[in-house]
């Protein structure tokens, strides 16, 4: 595997989501190419109040992206989100690697990432869960991965804590009904 970390913040406030940034890049890991995606993802994160505990780089490719997600969700309950690798090129295949390793597709959230701009149709990009972490793949531009991660975020915490806490899987509203053997609230 060929992957690195580049930080590590303090643990989260029990409040915020919790969140890696993974960068999927040849020339990143080769030091030809400068970071700014993962950048870009790490500023919009903060910007939303959530804790990047995790920023790692690893080389383009299927076997490579597959690892390295497996080793960052080993027991961690967050957001996993990539950027890079979800295009046409050749070596593009952040999409097929994250597909070997989803326990179950969230193709909502890859749909809803696609239609934030016309080139979005361009990107392969799959989200879905690994244990108990939610992985989303963005595109490798700047401004590509904070659109798509935008266009999801108003969601993306409440699907994280989905994945461990499904007694009431629905917030109480106006006309909600507690569902049969539900969370015993009301």
């Amino acid at each position: 595997m060929t992957g690195h970390d580049h930080e590590r913040a303090p643990a989260p406030d029990s409040g915020a989501l919790s969140v890696k940034v993974l960068t999927v890049s040849d020339g990143v890991v080769h030091g030809s190419r400068e970071d700014r995606s993962g950048a870009a993802l790490v500023s919009l994160c903060g910007e939303r109040g959530w804790q990047v505990v995790d920023t790692t780089v690893t080389s383009d490719g299927t076997d490579e992206v597959a690892a390295t997600l497996r080793r960052l969700a080993d027991g961690f309950h967050g957001l996993i989100v990539t950027t890079g690798g979800t295009g046409f090129g050749p070596r593009d295949q952040t999409p097929e690697g994250t597909l070997s390793v989803l326990d179950r597709q969230a193709p909502g959230l890859a749909e809803a990432m696609r239609l934030v701009n016309p080139l979005g149709r361009l990107s392969r990009g799959v989200a879905g869960t690994l244990g108990t972490s939610l992985i989303i793949n963005t595109p490798g531009s700047a401004r590509g991965c904070v659109e798509c991660l935008e266009a999801v975020a108003d969601v993306v915490p409440h699907a994280v804590r989905l994945m461990v806490d499904n007694a009431d899987p629905h917030p109480s509203g106006e006309g909600s009904t507690p569902a049969a053997g539900g969370s015993g609230h009301g």
